[in-house]
């Protein structure tokens, strides 16, 4: 790895994130400028502003973290954190405390529920896809991911009709879409310590998944146990990633695009690849944000619409220029 290559990524990455914060912050519903002195405008970026762009930082480089960590375990560039049914277990563990109006006795519900049901979700694919010799199957834990995604949609939808009340509705329909409109600082610690602690450790694992990267046998040659890392590094992603889920609910693309993109730019070394990832997925996700308050102002879209929008096009122009220059993923 080129150390001024990753100076001058990790350089770039890092300015136009605070170019991109500087922006979030100052474009809203309400304009608001870094020396307006008004106390109405300054509770507006203390208390609403200033919390959500923070959060959109946040979960936007969680989200690219992970799907840089997943898309080198399983040599895949099409794998995202949500392989595994992460972000339907959590819509539903959400959609059940709020068909049940579990959050009435406490604010905080929502997100722990969101948290479990996506935590449970990883627990039951990771127990159907390990043998009887104690190993995990690549196949059977995509497989897995898939059908239990699909009984967690099923489970979603099945409370979304049961749910009945408008706002029940409207706020079911804001963990399937997405959004940071219920940003708080207490979410902002929460996931930045989250991925502090995890970040650090995934970057402790990055020659692991270099070696990874020539086979299974050659990283056991290397003197790296494979079926190890991978329980270490499923872990990681999985509380990471039911983190970032249950406090802005399911944003997708962003953990398959910016690591994919990412990857052509600056290699496939993972010493660089995750904090570049990281970097590139915040500032992708506090532009989504700002668009998504500002493109129908005073109204919001669901910042999840904005990242399929702009994700799924350029997914495919990226697929389809592979496939006329011959590549293979």
């Amino acid at each position: 790895m080129k150390r001024w290559k990753s100076v001058l990524a990790l350089g770039v990455l890092s300015l136009l994130l605070a170019g991109a914060i500087a922006l979030g912050i100052a474009v809203g519903a309400v304009p608001i400028s870094p020396f307006d002195a008004d106390p109405r405008h300054r509770l507006i970026l203390e208390q609403i502003r200033l919390p959500r762009v923070l959060l959109a930082a946040l979960v936007g480089g969680a989200l690219a973290l992970c799907g840089a960590v997943m898309q080198g375990l399983f040599r895949n560039p099409l794998a995202d954190p949500y392989l595994l049914g992460i972000a339907s277990g959590a819509t539903a563990g959400a959609a059940l405390t709020i068909a049940l109006h579990l959050d009435i006795y406490y604010w905080g519900v929502v997100p722990v529920g969101a948290f479990l049901g996506g935590v449970l979700a990883v627990a039951i694919v990771y127990r159907v896809a390990q043998t009887r010799w104690a190993r995990l199957d690549n196949y059977a834990l995509i497989l897995s991911g898939v059908a239990l995604a699909a009984l967690f949609s099923a489970v979603t939808s099945f409370l979304l009709f049961y749910a009945g009340a408008a706002h029940d509705a409207r706020r079911l329909i804001f963990w399937i879409l997405g959004g940071l409109g219920g940003a708080q600082w207490f979410y902002v610690v929460g996931l930045l310590g989250t991925l502090l602690v995890v970040g650090a450790a995934l970057l402790l694992f990055a020659r692991d998944l270099n070696a990874l990267a020539l086979g299974e046998e050659m990283a056991a040659h290397l003197g790296i146990e494979p079926r190890h890392l991978r329980k270490v590094l499923l872990f990681a992603v999985t509380l990471l990633t039911a983190v970032a889920v249950a406090v802005s609910g399911t944003i997708g693309f962003v953990g398959l695009i910016v690591p994919h993109v990412l990857r052509l730019i600056v290699g496939p070394d993972h010493r660089l690849l995750l904090p570049v990832s990281a970097l590139g997925g915040a500032v992708l996700l506090t532009l989504c944000d700002a668009v998504a308050r500002t493109v129908l102002a005073p109204a919001e879209l669901p910042i999840g619409i904005i990242t399929a929008l702009l994700g799924a096009p350029f997914f495919l122009f990226l697929l389809r220029r592979r496939a006329q220059l011959g590549a293979t993923l």
